[in-house]
């Protein structure tokens, strides 16, 4: 993919009027947001307990991620990453030890967060879709509960991301060539590398085309209905039949919240005539998955956006579908 910062107006797919609303998380679940600063300054970095060699820090994942963006893009700006962390890790200097925690001093204090997720946005990269503007964003995921930190140092595991952010509601769009859901790496240099790698293969023509044409599309409200009752069905279906079927990863909290939504969402409930774009459907989706944990909230995002081309496609060559025929 050639990433070049580009006129606006130049690569807008739907002239619509663009629709921007105030800031929102991209994650919600039990998260808090954190300055890059703080993960620099205020956190310690886990080690690998039997040779105490020191793990990729939050900050080094995050600053890397940066500096691949602005070499790639050349940018001159300042790209300020957009960071939520859960699973606080507490500690304490040696001469607390023994002091109840109430009597605590800051500085006694130590702290490292489990898991963490972050976004940069190149607002300088946007596509319109539906008066929906999109922002290219490149991301990533860390979560220490994956790592053997018990053991000698071993491959370090990321996730890193390139795709969009719908600026009417933060929801990320990330396509399967866009995630690397499994990045294993030594060193920084090779983290670098990875990501590198991953946004110069992002095929960002052929993801804004499949995320355009669902709007083109649309469920009635009896295929809707329809459409929920067979996957809230397909959790409880046994693992042959399951194989047989495209393999949805969202679990009946989240299909709650999308059926709610359907018909309050402010920007993507079913219309006046009681069918629902499959654009609008796919953001209902996306907009469920953040009630999901951070180490999971990626592969989700993936599921939804395949498996919403995957009943277009359906629909679109009338072909029989076990979810909404």
């Amino acid at each position: 993919m050639n990433l070049v910062l580009n006129n606006h107006s130049s690569q807008i797919i739907d002239k619509a009027e663009v629709i921007v609303f105030p800031k929102r998380n991209f994650i919600e679940a039990n998260t808090t947001e954190v300055s890059l600063n703080h993960l620099k300054n205020d956190c310690t970095i886990p080690v690998f307990a039997k040779d105490n060699e020191c793990t990729i820090s939050h900050y080094e994942f995050i600053n890397s991620a940066k500096e691949v963006v602005e070499d790639i893009l050349n940018y001159k700006g300042v790209l300020k990453p957009d960071i939520r962390v859960s699973h606080v890790i507490k500690g304490r200097i040696p001469t607390a030890i023994g002091k109840p925690a109430k009597d605590l001093l800051e500085y006694e204090k130590t702290i490292y967060y489990e898991r963490m997720a972050f976004v940069i946005e190149v607002p300088e990269i946007s596509e319109v879709i539906n008066g929906n503007k999109l922002n290219l964003t490149i991301g990533g995921v860390r979560s220490y509960n994956q790592e053997n930190l018990f053991s000698k140092k071993s491959m370090e595991k990321f996730k890193v991301f390139v795709g969009f952010q719908n600026t009417v509601c933060t929801n990320l769009c990330i396509s399967t060539d866009g995630l690397k859901e499994d990045l294993r790496v030594s060193s920084i240099m090779e983290l670098r590398a990875k990501i590198y790698e991953l946004i110069n293969n992002y095929k960002k023509k052929e993801h804004l085309i499949n995320m355009e044409r669902m709007f083109r599309y649309s469920l009635t409200e009896i295929q809707f209905a329809h459409l929920i009752g067979k996957m809230k069905l397909f959790a409880y279906l046994s693992k042959e039949e399951k194989q047989m079927l495209f393999p949805l990863v969202m679990k009946d909290s989240q299909l709650n919240i999308v059926v709610k939504d359907y018909h309050t969402d402010a920007h993507f409930s079913k219309s006046e005539n009681n069918t629902i774009s499959f654009w609008n459907l796919y953001n209902l989706f996306t907009e469920a998955n953040k009630s999901t944990y951070i180490d999971s909230n990626l592969e989700r995002n993936v599921n939804a956006y395949a498996y919403v081309n995957y009943l277009l496609n359906s629909v679109k060559k009338e072909e029989l579908n076990y979810f909404i025929h």
